[in-house]
């Protein structure tokens, strides 16, 4: 049976907000609330971030999360940049650290392949 965690409890709204203005302003790019997913999107991430759930079900949450666009830029690069970092501190090997980061990424920016979802589940699922 899969792990479950409270794997985003650490990542409070205002630590997203600040990721997003730290990847913005690394870039030139405006950071600013968008009127139609940002108030949304906080009363989903504050909602779920504390519950425990599996590893899985923790990158679906940031994976939707990106996919209402809070913010006017790098919603994907805010989200992924949450998931890879609690992937990063798995005590895993680093050569599957790597490649777990990156499959978890990837998911939530959208950009996953069917095998690559389908082997990051069968990973979350062999957590115990």
């Amino acid at each position: 049976m899969a792990q479950t965690k409270a794997w985003l409890a650490p990542y409070s709204w205002e630590f997203v907000t600040a990721q997003n203005l730290i990847l913005c302003g690394q870039k030139g790019a405006l950071h600013k609330p968008t009127s139609d997913g940002h108030d949304t999107t906080r009363a989903v991430w504050q909602a779920n971030h504390q519950k425990e759930m599996t590893l899985d079900e923790a990158v679906d949450l940031c994976r939707s999360c990106h996919r209402m666009a809070p913010f006017c830029f790098y919603n994907g690069n805010t989200f992924a940049g949450i998931i890879r970092d609690v992937v990063f501190n798995l005590a895993l090997p680093p050569e599957q650290a790597s490649i777990v980061r990156s499959l978890a990424g990837h998911i939530v920016a959208g950009v996953a392949t069917a095998e690559e979802v389908e082997a990051f589940r069968r990973f979350s699922d062999q957590l115990a």
